[in-house]
């Protein structure tokens, strides 16, 4: 299966999530935010196409990370790619943290089963958009204060919005 990426593939990433991370920054993002500091990757056809196959072959051979994060771009784009590596990530043992700027609300209220499917994979959710007038650089793995840190397994357990914990 095809992705789109922005760039390659981050290893040891320490601001994207606990632990080290590997971070695959997908390519292509419609929601166009004042102030983004990757407005690079919101062209759809920007940066290079790879396969889940050839990504999932580099993940084999990194040690020590804690898990992955998909970013962006904007990952629920690419949906069905990103659930592929999401679950051969969950197959080795890694946690897994997607950046978004929907809100769970929103991804839950569209019914893409897509989405759902890839919504089925993650662990950990930031979601809404990047805010320029709520920017805060005290706050722990994201951007704004209208993001949320959504412990999603907990959320779904409680038919609730569950923030996560560290």
């Amino acid at each position: 299966m095809k992705i789109r990426l922005a760039s390659s593939i981050t290893h040891d990433s320490i601001v994207d999530g606990p632990g080290l991370r590997t971070v695959i920054w997908t390519q292509g993002c419609n929601h166009n935010c004042l102030g983004c500091h990757n407005p690079e990757t919101h062209p759809l056809n920007g940066g290079f196409e790879t396969s889940t196959e050839e990504i999932i072959e580099k993940l084999k051979n990194i040690k020590l990370q804690k898990g992955i994060t998909f970013s962006g771009g904007e990952p629920f784009i690419q949906p069905k790619a990103c659930s592929e590596i999401a679950r051969f990530c969950h197959s080795i043992g890694w946690d897994v943290w997607t950046y978004t700027g929907y809100t769970y609300e929103q991804l839950l209220n569209e019914n893409n089963p897509l989405w759902n499917e890839f919504l089925e994979q993650i662990d950990v959710l930031i979601d809404g958009p990047f805010i320029l007038e709520k920017k805060d650089l005290t706050l722990l793995y994201r951007g704004s204060s209208n993001q949320r840190i959504i412990d999603i397994k907990k959320s779904k357990k409680n038919n609730n919005i569950i923030l996560w914990e560290e």
